[in-house]
């Protein structure tokens, strides 16, 4: 599987550079002016591990192919988008395709940027954005609640919408929802409000190793769990040089990593996602899963056919594969098992299936 993440924000705040440098592109046309991005852009990109490179070159093979991930664009959003205002409906839509949201906020002061309201304010910002889907998810819900839809919803989803529409009317935090229902239930909902958050502070080149005065009142609200502070300008700069010039460029400027990685990370956590790896002469691959899986759900992610013929997966966690040079010292060394339906596989395992065909 792979996932999607949404670079939602106002307008002007730096989402089509970021996602340019993201990408390493130039499909989103970044300019000076609200609505420069009206259709989405998306950009796949490889997730860098460098275990991969390592079970490569353990396993002799001829290929490399990592897991991916989604970069959308998305068209900014003003105050009134739930009620159509700007390209809000557009807006609006594209959010409920992502698996995660990435809420870029302005945290700069710049004279040659516009901005769309007088003042910079990231606090206000990202209330905005929020307000707005918080309104289209009232709007859904109640669509989806009129007696002639209702008999289309089973029983579980109406709870849930009806429990949501209680929530936003008396101003509850719906997030508070994760903790009565279960998460394939709320994914089911589409509401937009529940997508996983990641908020990113855009600020300009001096502020990047420490922040600024709007980052510091920004995570003072809505805490560091989830908020990253990247330079999108920045990070665009940085994809024009090559390998050592980037070394000496983020030494110098004080930037530990980039913001791809940044981001990566931060999606497989709050999307709680795990990586495993098949490994042999033809290729190594990298797979990505939810944490938890069981052992034929992971098979399926290879081929429909291991799942549905799963008999067994024998199974290398990465440091012993390393570590014993490959399947065959591992399995001589006592290192591989053999493990069944219900193993739950774990990020790193170096897994071959057995199956019926």
């Amino acid at each position: 599987m792979s996932f999607k993440c949404g670079i939602v924000g106002l307008p002007n705040v730096g989402k089509s550079t970021l996602f340019n440098a993201l990408t390493n592109s130039n499909k989103a046309q970044a300019a000076n002016f609200p609505f420069c991005t009206i259709d989405p852009n998306v950009g796949i990109v490889n997730v860098p591990d460098s275990r991969l490179e390592n079970l490569a070159k353990i396993s002799k093979s001829k290929k490399i192919i990592h897991t991916t991930i989604s970069f959308v664009d998305i068209a900014g959003l003003v105050k009134g988008a739930s009620k159509g205002e700007g390209l809000g409906n557009k807006f609006l839509s594209h959010i409920r395709e992502v698996d995660a949201v990435i809420h870029m906020i302005r945290c700069f002061d710049s004279n040659d940027i516009q901005n769309v309201n007088p003042t910079v304010d990231p606090i206000r910002d990202l209330e905005i954005i929020e307000t707005e889907m918080l309104l289209a998810d009232l709007e859904s819900i109640q669509k989806r609640l009129e007696k002639n839809n209702k008999k289309n919803i089973d029983k579980d989803q109406i709870k849930i919408l009806q429990t949501a529409m209680d929530f936003i009317n008396n101003n509850k935090d719906l997030t508070s929802l994760k903790s009565e229902f279960n998460k394939r239930q709320l994914n089911l909902s589409g509401l937009l409000s529940l997508k996983p958050k990641i908020y990113v502070c855009n600020v300009d080149e001096k502020s990047i190793q420490n922040g600024n005065n709007y980052t510091e009142v920004f995570i003072e609200k809505f805490g560091k769990k989830n908020t990253l502070i990247v330079s999108a300008d920045i990070e665009n700069q940085i994809n024009d040089l090559n390998n050592d010039e980037k070394k000496n460029y983020m030494e110098m400027i004080g930037l530990k990593e980039i913001g791809l990685d940044m981001l990566i990370q931060k999606g497989y956590e709050i999307l709680e996602l795990d990586t495993f790896f098949t490994s042999g002469q033809e290729e190594t691959r990298a797979w990505t899963i939810q944490k938890n899986c069981l052992a034929p759900k992971a098979a399926g992610e290879v081929h429909t056919d291991f799942e549905k013929g799963f008999i067994r997966a024998e199974t290398i966690s990465y440091n012993d594969f390393v570590e014993n040079n490959g399947w065959v010292n591992s399995k001589t060394n006592g290192k591989m098992r053999l493990e069944g339906k219900d193993y739950i596989v774990k990020d790193g395992d170096v897994l071959n299936f057995r199956f019926n065909t």
